[in-house]
């Protein structure tokens, strides 16, 4: 039987890079917390040699006090920055950052920016660094919310060979007469020609449900995309053979999904590292009616509702209804050596219960590990991010042949 988890309050979160009490071949850190809730954090390689880390923090998601945080991982060291707050809006909860190298060398950082749990009111918003994230200029919006609903980004920019920005998105979409809870968000992708000067949205179709799109080039040109499903069931997949102007109609993969975020990058060899939440509504014994059930319009409730097992009415009354709940664990990293058809070699990260049906940071409940990132760097080292407890972000560090690695488990 494992050991029990640390508390969140007894963890190291200083930043300081350390190996792993039981194995050798994994560093791991905790990043300083400016807050009691930290959550969905984002890894970029920067151009200058160093390794960027965003995410969000403050009281609870959907909280006007939510901002933006970046940290840094310098070359060479050892520790990680104390983080500094990039967005400061008293009115929005700012939420899902996204660092992008540009090929100009500008460092853009995306986020978006709603009213308390409405994400159908949301907007994509951005700021520019000339010098890897040392200084930044002023905040704009790049997408407003439209007469769908809320604009959504999680995954990272992805610059094709023929200079063509593919930026995923997605939409909050609501029942007319009914808060959003999910049940009809879709996906896009935002496309430039001219480097960011204006862009076209595509939509992927019939992507009801498939949200967090994270696409990649593979090695035979084509694109593959792969979703978190609001339905909890099963990692969704699509490809396009055209630098994503059509899309295939998103299908089940064989990997499981919680209706929780996903990342994976292509690696070096040409290989797929994914990491994931290996759990499905499959592994749940009760449901959220949704996300936000503790936060109201003005922030959070006078008394948070109670986790309950009740169906929510379906929208429509047949349509499939997103759920929400399913465990948020363990945290599982897996490679695929066919472009992402199969992914036999998998390890888990973390382990434990993945409770998350509160998203209450102040008392402790929250057992979650979850929104994962994942980056690659020059000398080959796999860098993974992810939420922690709701309370801070764990940093960990492994070489892709860890996944393959199980003696001593």
């Amino acid at each position: 039987m494992s050991e029990p988890l640390p508390a969140a309050a007894d963890l190291p979160m200083d930043g300081v890079i350390r190996v792993h009490d039981a194995d050798p071949d994994r560093h791991e850190a905790y990043l300083i917390a400016p807050a009691v809730q930290n959550h969905a954090a984002n890894l970029m390689a920067l151009g200058n040699g160093d390794l960027g880390c965003v995410w969000f923090s403050g009281t609870q998601e959907g909280v006007a006090d939510i901002s933006i945080w970046f940290s840094r991982l310098e070359k060479g060291a050892e520790a990680w920055s104390t983080p500094t707050r990039l967005s400061d809006d008293l009115t929005r909860s700012e939420q899902n950052p996204v660092l992008f190298p540009t090929p100009a060398d500008e460092l853009w950082l995306l986020y978006t920016a709603q009213h308390a749990g409405n994400q159908d009111t949301a907007e994509v918003r951005c700021r520019i660094s000339r010098d890897d994230g040392h200084s930044w200029g002023p905040v704009r919006t790049l997408f407003p919310a439209t007469s769908r609903g809320g604009v959504f980004v999680r995954q990272p920019v992805l610059v094709l060979p023929s200079g063509r920005w593919l930026l995923p998105v997605f939409n909050c979409v609501t029942t007319p007469g009914k808060r959003w809870v999910g049940d009809r968000d879709t996906s896009s992708l935002m496309i430039s020609d001219d480097e960011g000067r204006t862009w076209r949205e595509q939509l992927v179709p019939e992507s009801t449900g498939c949200v967090h799109m994270n696409l990649h080039l593979l090695a035979d040109g084509t694109l593959l995309a792969l979703f978190r499903s609001r339905w909890a069931d099963a990692i969704y997949a699509s490809r396009s053979a055209d630098e994503g102007t059509t899309w295939s109609v998103p299908a089940a993969t064989e990997l499981p999904n919680n209706n929780s975020s996903i990342q994976y990058v292509t690696l070096s060899d040409d290989r797929l590292a994914l990491v994931y939440n290996a759990s499905s509504a499959a592994d749940a014994v009760e449901r959220r009616v949704s996300l936000y059930d503790e936060i109201d319009d003005d922030g959070l409730a006078a008394t948070p509702a109670s986790p309950t097992g009740e169906e929510p009415a379906a929208v429509g009354g047949d349509e499939r209804t997103a759920f929400w709940g399913a465990p948020r664990a363990p945290m599982t990293l897996a490679l695929s050596a066919d472009g992402g058809h199969t992914w036999p070699i998998r390890r888990d990260l973390e382990v434990g219960d993945g409770y998350c049906l509160t998203n209450n940071s102040r008392d402790g409940l929250n057992r979650e590990f979850s929104y994962p990132s994942i980056q690659e760097t020059a000398d080959g080292d796999l860098h993974i991010a992810f939420t922690y407890h709701r309370r801070v972000i764990k940093y960990v560090r492994v070489r892709p042949e860890w996944a393959a690695r199980t003696e001593g488990l």
